[in-house]
């Protein structure tokens, strides 16, 4: 039997089926491979632990440095400086030489008192023997001669009284003149040079001297913590922590000496001031320095980094680490900060991870590539 041919029309319509099959299925591929290459990658994070610790709560505020003495050395004699004892700026220890007054006027003032108290010394010696003579004469001298000699007796014994307060006076005049330093301390820019006349009148000091071993710091906090103050006084003693105006660089650490007798009602705050001791010298009268009074240590507080608090149209929030390494907004309320912590009032719990860097390419749902922040990283947080 002869083969059939088959028509050159059937080869053109599969032609046409396949063209057309294919180009159905491309569509669905496409659209396959858009789905694919639309699914967002994981967003990777840094994340840290809440955790519970105990968290000491800090009041902070601005303080000035004084010296906890500040003493202006005046003369309290007149006369003419002839030597000044000390280096501007220089260390003086209580009773150290500051200035010297020309003495000789002094010196001679306690000469004449000591010269007329041995005058008056030779006067009643003589008086003493002519008693002793008349009281012998008995019967043989009136009562009048005895009377006036013993009279005579008593005037000089008074008179040589009258010439020790003298000379006790004259020394202590000389004394002044050697201008001492009457506290331990540090000396400011001298106001007066050698070779001028100074009096107990003037009221411009010869040199300041400021007490800064210990060394004082007067800050003031808000009158509503008053009550927190007062506690954490009566608990025994409170620690203050010097730092930098900016906050920055721990200075020093001290106690809290006292707190104001009044609230400032115009300001609304009371006055405090700390005690340090500043051996390092780092604290000097003048400076301006931030301070952080503790007032109260929590027990066993939720605590967690700052890096993971986010501001939000509707308040604060952090984003947990959930189910499947996915992202959750939880909003939180918190209570304050210290040293890169924050203490969590309610919204997280101990043991979840938050988010600490990274936030900006989260959302909600967000598939996270986690990096748990190394002890290095939490612990330079918490310094």
């Amino acid at each position: 039997m002869a083969k059939r041919r088959i028509p050159v029309w059937a080869y053109f319509l599969a032609a046409l089926l396949l063209i057309g099959g294919a180009w159905l299925g491309w569509p669905r591929q496409q659209n396959a491979n858009v789905a694919k290459s639309a699914a967002p990658p994981a967003v990777p994070v840094t994340v840290a632990s809440v955790t519970k610790a105990d968290f000491p709560v800090y009041l902070t505020g601005l303080g000035t440095v004084l010296g906890f003495n500040t003493v202006t050395v005046r003369t309290r004699v007149d006369g003419e400086i002839n030597r000044i004892a000390f280096k501007e700026g220089q260390m003086v220890k209580e009773g150290d030489l500051i200035a010297q007054i020309d003495p000789r006027p002094f010196q001679a003032a306690l000469d004449q008192a000591k010269a007329k108290k041995a005058q008056d010394e030779a006067s009643i010696a003589n008086a003493q023997r002519d008693l002793q003579r008349s009281t012998k004469l008995g019967e043989f001298a009136t009562k009048q001669t005895v009377d006036t000699q013993t009279s005579a007796v008593q005037q000089l014994t008074a008179q040589i009284a009258a010439d020790e307060a003298a000379i006790s006076n004259a020394q202590t005049q000389l004394d002044y003149a050697s201008i001492r330093a009457p506290i331990s301390g540090v000396t400011g820019i001298r106001q007066v040079d050698v070779g001028n006349i100074v009096n107990a009148a003037t009221q411009t000091g010869i040199v300041t001297i400021a007490q800064i071993e210990p060394i004082s710091v007067i800050f003031t906090a808000p009158e509503e913590q008053l009550p927190d103050i007062a506690n954490a006084l009566r608990q025994g003693e409170t620690k203050v922590t010097a730092l930098t105006s900016d906050g920055r660089k721990v200075l020093s650490q001290g106690t809290l000496s006292l707190m104001n007798n009044q609230v400032d009602s115009t300001s609304g705050t009371i006055r405090l001031k700390a005690t340090f001791d500043n051996k390092d010298h780092a604290l000097w009268p003048g400076l301006s320095v931030s301070t952080r009074l503790l007032v109260n240590t929590l027990k066993d507080a939720t605590v967690m980094l700052d890096d993971a608090v986010q501001h939000g149209n509707d308040g604060l929030y952090v984003y947990v680490v959930g189910d499947g390494n996915k992202a959750a907004l939880r909003k939180i309320k918190i209570g304050p900060s210290t040293d890169g912590r924050t203490l969590v009032d309610s919204g997280v719990t101990a043991g979840e991870q938050v988010v600490t860097s990274g936030q900006y390419r989260v959302q909600p749902g967000s598939a996270l590539t986690v990096n748990v922040a190394s002890s290095g990283q939490t612990s330079a947080k918490a310094d």
